[in-house]
């Protein structure tokens, strides 16, 4: 029985900071284990152009602990009037590493997000000739159809048409929640790679559900049937280099979760390494654990592994705060609902 585990220092490549007060209080959360992160740009107002990457960066770099070794990797938040020129100024810089598309209305501000898909085609071109990856927000958002559809609806009406459209392009599916999106990705060419999140491969909509609204297992997309949640173990323990991490780690204060309109996001920054060491020692895959968190992404992304390793001792189970404390509020940790005995020597 193995009780100890050294991988190379995992990479989450799907965070959400947010600003101000809320990034100086969970920023810690995530430095503490995390060498680099995807920085998700869906702040008030969004960061659209290179100069808003910039300004945001350096406002994550000022909130680090002291001592921190981190790289925040920049992002743009993709608009019918992004510019294609500082979409390329700013990646052959290394401002930024991706663009995130987020079809408008379909999460926690994306209000800008696009409508007509023909209005950013000239961008995506242009990122497709730069080799620029496009993360995706994965749901359509036709009121017509049903919250557990809209990703497999929006692969067949946008993210395949997409793809056939700008032969090139190097897309990542962020925060898989499907079946339908597993198997889309199995069965690409090349090109295409998924974040799976730490808390969609322990919940299902029961978890969200019965017993009563648990409004801090409420995320977008929102937690699905027990099979889509095993097609996503099966393919996080499973060695296929295409998916890999991104824990979608998406802090709001408890009063605005706990409301008649709770907001969605699941924060999970503070515990996710001990989470998905009980996922893949259940599954018989703690051998693949580096690979899914420390290896796969920085080779989607053309980046080198971290050199820096982390240890993970299993023992009695691991006490993490039920909540951090920000100066925006309080912020609840994702309670997978068992103990976790794997913990981060520190």
């Amino acid at each position: 029985m193995m009780n100890s585990l050294t991988i190379r220092r995992p990479d989450d490549w799907h965070l959400h900071l947010r600003d101000g007060a809320m990034l100086a209080g969970v920023l810690p959360e995530t430095t503490r284990h995390f060498a680099r992160a995807i920085v998700m740009p869906n702040l008030i107002p969004p960061v659209v152009t290179s100069q808003d990457a910039a300004a945001y960066r350096e406002r994550i770099l000022a909130a680090l602990p002291a001592g921190a070794d981190f790289t925040p990797l920049m992002t743009l938040y993709l608009t019918e009037e992004t510019d294609p020129a500082d979409v390329a100024a700013a990646h052959a810089s290394g401002l930024i590493t991706a663009v995130k598309l987020y079809p408008a209305g379909a999460t926690t501000n994306s209000a800008s997000g696009v409508t007509d898909f023909d209005k950013v085609r000239g961008v995506l071109e242009r990122m497709a000739e730069i080799g620029c990856p496009l993360c995706v927000h994965g749901e359509v958002v036709d009121p017509e159809i049903d919250i557990f559809d809209r990703e497999a609806v929006f692969i067949d009406r946008v993210l395949d048409p997409i793809r056939r459209a700008t032969p090139g392009l190097r897309v990542v599916m962020e925060h898989l929640t499907t079946a339908d999106g597993v198997q889309y990705v199995r069965d690409s060419d090349g090109g295409l790679g998924a974040t799976i999140t730490t808390h969609h491969l322990i919940i299902t909509r029961n978890h969200l559900l019965v017993g009563g609204i648990k409004p801090h297992y409420y995320c977008l997309p929102v937690a699905k049937r027990a099979r889509h949640r095993d097609a996503l173990v099966g393919a996080a323990t499973g060695g296929d280099a295409r998916f890999f991490l991104g824990t979608d780690s998406a802090p709001h204060t408890d009063p605005a979760k706990e409301s008649a309109c709770g907001c969605a996001g699941i924060f999970s920054s503070t515990n996710t390494l001990s989470c998905l060491a009980e996922v893949f020692e259940r599954e018989g895959a703690l051998d693949r654990l580096e690979a899914f968190a420390s290896l796969n992404g920085p080779a989607f992304y053309s980046l080198p592994p971290n050199e820096e390793t982390i240890t993970l001792t299993k023992g009695l189970p691991v006490a993490y705060p039920e909540t951090i404390e920000t100066g925006a509020g309080p912020v609840t940790v994702f309670d997978p609902g068992f103990p976790l005995h794997w913990a981060v020597d520190e």
